[in-house]
């Protein structure tokens, strides 16, 4: 499994996390990474030889194996120069896989999750049902701890967030159960091809036992067997009514009313379904996943509930870095409370198409307000929408406009590296502009 020079491509969390794998089985490996001081630099051991500056073509053909970082394309030119010359180019997912199948890690079940919004939300949750049900779980990939330093011979269940980036660099996974939970226009940036993009996504089927697919997004359908699904009509991981209250539902027979969720929003509902299916494949009990629902309150930046000012519930949605998932945070929002929904977009867009915005900005009822790089583009939209230049002045605007009843979410449809370093920073901006409000102006 191992070649004798290996290079590890970006340090970072997952360059480190690989280095630390490798110098446990006392293998001496030689990182590269472009930055000058990169994170983690300070954790190397004398053993490690740290190169920095641009990726050389020559060096790296050198090498028998690449462990790329997720962050790095492989068609950087140095990379697909060494992949030509028939050098091994994988990821930290794949050494995973590679070891997940050796002892004493073997018996572990593993869950695997992509998709382009909620990925992270059905992540977590579904670590909290296994630890309500005192399953041993490691929770990781994209999400969290790198899926390396999850290793461990306690573990009897890892479930695992991966990006398309991950995917690209994975082969060997052999998952229990995996899932797409959607697909979306993101990192165009990054793809030649919307297509291509769904193809690093759909290469978790490949490598998964069962899969579950989404029964409302058709990209996400595959002719892969045995597969469970879920969606918003009543088949088997369903929506269900009965004297008009929506029930989270399994072959049509009701589970938990989803007024009992702490999560909002229609979009949750369906991650809870995907959570529960995922859960009900490797054996959690439905009681324990039940109970998690009625407690588990989200994530950070993702629909987090901040404040409410003079009667305005304000929402911070900062995950919201795709058109998708701003398109899941604000359809049929407004039908969920009494008063208006008022939204903060912007950022950089990734080369999106943000038409596709057009249909749930009709059903925004309050202030539409746009910043950031691209804040034209989205302004274009929607003839309402009001240009501001920061974050500052579109709450400013909002909460001179917002009444009693409404709601205002910033849920930004675009990265926020234009801004900021982050979207964590982007949203934390959001919360302290958010909490020093004390009513109109």
């Amino acid at each position: 499994m191992i070649a004798k020079r290996i290079a590890i491509i970006g340090l970072g969390a997952t360059g480190l996390s690989c280095v630390n794998f490798f110098r446990k089985k006392d293998i001496v490996v030689t990182v590269f990474d472009t930055r000058a001081v990169p994170p983690g630099k300070d954790q190397l051991d004398a053993t490690t030889k740290l190169i920095s500056g641009p990726l050389s073509a020559q060096l790296l053909c050198q090498f028998d194996c690449l462990v790329v970082s997720p962050g790095i394309a492989i068609a950087t030119p140095a990379i697909d120069a060494a992949i030509k010359s028939g050098v091994e180019v994988i990821g930290d997912i794949e050494l995973f896989a590679r070891e997940l199948k050796t002892a004493p890690y073997q018996h572990a079940k593993l869950v695997t999750i992509t998709g382009s919004n909620g990925k992270s939300t059905v992540t977590s949750l579904l670590g909290e049902m296994a630890v309500d049900a005192n399953v041993n779980v490691g929770v990781g990939g994209n999400i969290g701890v790198p899926a390396l330093d999850l290793l461990s011979a306690d573990v009897a269940l890892y479930i695992l967030e991966l990006s398309s980036f991950q995917l690209e660099t994975t082969e060997s996974l052999n998952a229990d159960i995996s899932t797409i939970l959607n697909i979306s226009e993101d990192h165009l940036d990054r793809y030649p091809s919307y297509q291509a993009y769904i193809d690093a996504k759909h290469k978790i089927y490949q490598q998964s036992q069962s899969v579950l697919i989404n029964r409302d997004d058709p990209l996400t359908f595959t002719e892969k067997q045995p597969q469970l699904s879920f969606g918003f009509d009543q088949q088997h991981y369903g929506l269900m009514v009965q004297k008009n209250e929506h029930y989270l539902s399994l072959e049509q027979q009701p589970l938990l009313a989803c007024s009992a969720l702490k999560l909002s929003g229609k979009h949750n509902w369906m991650n809870a379904l995907a959570a529960l299916a995922l859960g009900q494949q490797v054996d959690l009990p439905m009681t324990s996943m039940l109970a998690t629902l009625q407690t588990y309150t989200g994530l950070k930046h993702r629909c987090e509930f901040v404040k409410e000012v003079q009667g305005v519930r304000w929402i911070n949605d900062s995950k919201a870095t795709n058109i998708g998932a701003t398109q899941a945070a604000l359809l049929g929002l407004s039908d969920t409370i009494q008063g208006k929904v008022h939204v903060i977009l912007g950022g950089d867009g990734k080369g999106a198409d943000f038409s596709e915005l057009k249909s749930v900005l009709q059903e925004i009822k309050g202030q539409i307000v746009c910043f950031g790089r691209d804040a034209a583009l989205i302004a274009e939209q929607d003839a309402r929408t009001i240009i501001v230049e920061n974050l500052d002045q579109a709450i400013s605007h909002i909460n001179q406009q917002a009444e009693a009843g409404d709601l205002a979410i910033l849920t930004p449809a675009c990265a926020s590296l234009d801004m900021y370093k982050n979207f964590m920073a982007r949203g934390d901006h959001f919360i302290d502009l958010v909490n020093a409000l004390t009513g109109k102006i």
